[in-house]
């Protein structure tokens, strides 16, 4: 699979409440909707932990919508690293939309679905072996593209989210992406040959949890605190968990960010891609910061 198991998960349709906050109605009480665009650079473009610019510098548009009603939409246009994504053009599209409810300062609640499209992007790779004479089966081309399901629960500034894939795979997560990256990248070929012994499987169904917590503390100053989980369905060893901790303040009329991240995987070749003769490590400790200007 790609060397990249994450997930764009911090601009999803249901995002912070503030955002999703019912704008005032117009003077004639019709129904009233506010658009907001965000233009970010970040100096590694992170995911559920996980970086899906190979450790380099990224780039995101994105265009949400509210409604007073409580249905919202959104656009996000990023930068990916083409070495992560095989074949791709560099970019990840992320279509989504849903509906939101409650007190954004006491409980609220939400449902959506999003998908992400990794133009071009695709692999093949063999989803079988001769157990005699080890001669790979049935090469067959896979993309990335995923969708998901999701349901929000929070109150004030605690929010937990769980994600359903309800599309065929998760960003590559078959037989051929995941064991044959780990025959790929392991050097003992056991774990590999086991994984493709448990026969043909993809990744729908599969699950991810998130846990956040925002306090503001100055006018201008938020801190955000956020766990992750995700569970692979058929492949426990992509299975991992993200920790980070960030600041984000407001000045000159831009967001100003930094993020300390550290994720927790199982099999660590799922998380790498290969770069000219190096493999780099794409669930590394890092430092991750950003600035953003909304309009």
């Amino acid at each position: 699979m790609s060397s990249s198991l994450s997930l764009r998960l911090a601009a999803l349709c249901l995002a912070a409440p503030a955002v999703l906050t019912a704008p005032a109605a117009r003077a004639d009480d019709t129904a009233s909707f506010a658009v907001e665009t965000e233009v970010k650079l970040v100096s590694d473009q992170r995911n559920r932990g996980i970086s899906d610019s190979a450790l380099r510098p990224g780039a995101q548009l994105s265009v949400q919508m509210a409604h007073e009603s409580g249905f919202i939409a959104l656009a996000q246009l990023s930068t990916v690293s083409k070495k992560s994504y095989l074949d791709g053009n560099g970019t990840l599209l992320l279509l989504a939309g849903g509906w939101r409810g409650g007190d954004p300062d006491g409980w609220h609640y939400g449902a959506g679905l999003a998908t992400e499209l990794f133009p071009g992007a695709q692999f093949e790779a063999p989803h079988g072996f001769d157990p005699v004479t080890g001669t790979p089966l049935d090469v067959r081309t896979t993309k990335y593209d995923t969708s998901y399901a999701v349901l929000e629960l929070g109150w004030g500034p605690v929010d937990a989210r769980v994600l359903n894939v309800v599309s065929k795979n998760y960003r590559g997560a078959d037989t051929g992406g995941v064991c044959g990256t780990l025959l790929a990248l392991r050097a003992d070929p056991t774990a590999g040959l086991a994984c493709y012994g448990r026969g043909d499987h993809t990744s729908r169904g599969s699950w991810l949890f998130d846990l956040g917590y925002k306090a503001r503390l100055t006018g201008t100053t938020t801190l955000s605190l956020h766990a992750g989980h995700q569970r692979i369905r058929h492949f426990s060893e992509a299975d991992f968990t993200d920790y980070s901790v960030g600041i984000t303040t407001r000045q000159w009329g831009f967001d100003w960010g930094a993020e300390a991240v550290t994720t927790h995987t199982r099999a660590r070749e799922l998380f790498q891609v290969v770069d000219g003769n190096r493999v780099r490590a794409l669930d590394n400790d890092q430092l991750v910061v950003s600035v953003s200007r909304k309009f």
